[in-house]
């Protein structure tokens, strides 16, 4: 047996589905490593699904059936964008089954917070009306992908495809944990810099400033598996390697990092 090889379990985010990371997990395949891609609930290839409003809590349900059916250890879990809540609501459940946690241009939730609690008002307020003119509350359609930070015109033609809207009930769900962010399972948060995504922007100041967390920059947009598979790929395969990583043990060591 391959003591290099990984489990990886990669969650996309809103509006996107396991398709997302079809060229990424392709990639860590071929270095021997053994991937799952779910798709959540209402999502992706099973949005025929929406019509039982799904919630936060059932997300954190899908990838965890995963890893429980497929009888996975320790699990590299990545979620990207929106699914920084799902994974953190895994490691909640079963830590045991993890070895690390992948925050990808993620939100980070502490328990009793939902995405529109992070979010501003004016962005609650146009998701709210979104929904309710699309599909009388159920979804918020997917928008413009360009704002995924992707700008290549047949990519973007592509994706429009693919997008599917998201249950609008799990911006409004509230993150539930038992205990602490984490868990104990070390965490990777991983920002996408070309360009910086907005939403995100909390996020990533919330992890520099606590302490435990490696913290690493992509030069890629927010849809970094879709525009730079290659590099993303690289940066997943070595989650755990202690080169090239940054420690953040403080807030002290936060305010140099930004500095």
């Amino acid at each position: 047996m391959n003591p290099a090889r990984k489990t990886y379990v990669l969650v996309h985010g809103a509006y996107h589905g396991g398709w997302c990371w079809k060229d990424v997990a392709r990639r860590l395949r071929g270095l021997g490593h053994d991937v799952y891609t779910p798709t959540l609930t209402g999502l992706g290839e099973r949005a025929h699904l929406i019509a039982i409003s799904p919630t936060l809590e059932m997300f954190i349900t899908d990838v965890a059936q995963v890893i429980a059916y497929e009888d996975l250890q320790d699990v590299v879990l990545v979620g990207h964008s929106f699914a920084g809540s799902v994974v953190a609501g895994v490691a909640d459940r079963m830590p045991e089954r993890l070895q690390h946690l992948v925050f990808f241009d993620a939100q980070v939730l502490q328990s009793g917070e939902s995405a529109f609690d992070r979010a501003l008002p004016e962005v609650v307020g146009s998701y709210r009306a979104a929904a309710r003119a699309s599909s009388g509350g159920l979804s918020v359609p997917a928008g413009d992908p360009a704002r995924f930070g992707i700008a290549d015109p047949g990519t973007l033609d592509w994706i429009k495809t693919k997008l599917t809207p998201q249950p609008y009930q799990t911006y409004r769900d509230k993150l539930q944990l038992t205990h602490p962010l984490r868990n104990g399972v070390p965490a990777t948060y991983i920002a996408c810099t070309a360009p910086m995504n907005p939403p995100t922007a909390s996020s990533r100041e919330r992890v520099k400033a606590m302490p435990g967390w490696t913290y690493l920059e992509l030069a890629a947009g927010h849809d970094a598996m879709l525009t730079a598979p290659a590099e993303l790929t690289a940066m997943l395969a070595g989650i755990g390697r202690a080169e090239g990583c940054r420690i953040l043990p403080s807030t002290q060591a936060a305010q140099e990092l930004r500095s």
